[in-house]
């Protein structure tokens, strides 16, 4: 699947259909917290986070990888999770996001990328 960076909106129907053909449930996606820019539909986080670097100039400590589970309501649909969240240098010693104002940057930038993100995708 190729990985698209969304800079302006996407449907969760589209992600909902990206997933389905990629992991079924989920997606994988890599936020710039800096740009509020994400790259959607990568095998693995590491890829779209090389992409978001090459193609738009990201910094590593600006790029955080979470699932998307289109068929979840509201924000429980994001799921920090990601090998690329191990960031020692910037404080983050786990696979998740441990600072809460860099989620709540997360989501805002989910709200504002995603068209009807509290909608639920009927399968």
């Amino acid at each position: 699947m190729k990985i698209k960076i969304i800079k302006n909106t996407i449907s969760k129907k589209e992600i909902a259909d990206m997933a389905k053909k990629q992991f079924g449930d989920l997606i994988k996606v890599v936020v710039d917290i800096e740009q509020e820019i994400i790259a959607i539909g990568a095998e693995l986080h590491a890829d779209g986070e090389v992409i978001l670097m090459e193609k738009e100039g990201s910094k590593c400590e600006h790029t955080w990888g979470i699932n998307l589970y289109p068929a979840i309501k509201d924000e429980e649909w994001i799921e920090f999770d990601s090998l690329i969240n191990l960031k020692p240098s910037c404080g983050n010693r786990s696979r998740g996001v441990e600072n809460p104002q860099i989620q709540k940057k997360i989501k805002d930038i989910i709200k504002k990328l995603v068209s009807s993100p509290l909608d639920s995708v009927n399968h």
